[in-house]
Formats: structure tokens, C-alpha cells, sequence
């Protein structure tokens, strides 16, 4: 999805980071692209919810990608516009699954 959005991006960037703590890992991916819309915000993770153009994308990545984080992983995945611009997706997984 980053590199979709930065398509147009005279200078475009992908940063990804990551931080261990007791117990979880935090993942982040951020762009320098345009970021995402407040109305947007709030559906990205809607299953068919897309801003692609047809035929690009289906609207199911980043809802199955949530399910695997949330439900699966017993994690989670967060979306918001970075302070100096760009969308950041967080990703935070705990280090050891309980059984």
C-alpha cells in the first residue's frame, strides 16, 4: 500500500522500524506520501474498502492483514497520518503467544 500511495511522490521514501520491549515487538512502516484522509482513516481496515482504482486492489489487505494481527496473533494494527506527513502503520505482536 506504501508504494501505491507514493506513486506520484516527486522523492518518495519508505521507513521501516522496529522496537523490542519486555513483551511485544512494534513494527512500523511509514511513507512520504500525501497521507491518509480523515474520512479514510476510519475505514481502511473495512473489509472492500479501497481507494484504488479498479482492478488494482480488492479492499481485502489490510482487513485480512488486521484479522491475522488482532484475532490470530492476539496483537494489533493501527493506521495514522505521521506529524511530518506520510501515512504510519504500526504493527505491535506479543513475543510469546499465551497458549
Amino acid at each position: 500500500n506504501a508504494f501505491d500511495a507514493l506513486e506520484t511522490t516527486e522523492s518518495p521514501s519508505i521507513e521501516l522500524s522496529a522496537e523490542l520491549e519486555e513483551d511485544k515487538v512494534r513494527l512500523m512502516i511509514r511513507d512520504n506520501g500525501t497521507g491518509i484522509s480523515e474520512e479514510d482513516l476510519i475505514k481502511v481496515f473495512d473489509p472492500f474498502y479501497t481507494t484504488k482504482p479498479v482492478g488494482k486492489g480488492t479492499g481485502l489487505g489490510l482487513y485480512i492483514s488486521y484479522g491475522l494481527a488482532t484475532d490470530r496473533c492476539m496483537g494489533d494494527l493501527r493506521c495514522a497520518n505521521h506529524p511530518d506527513g506520510g501515512a504510519v502503520f504500526t504493527l505491535e505482536l506479543p513475543r510469546e503467544l499465551p497458549l
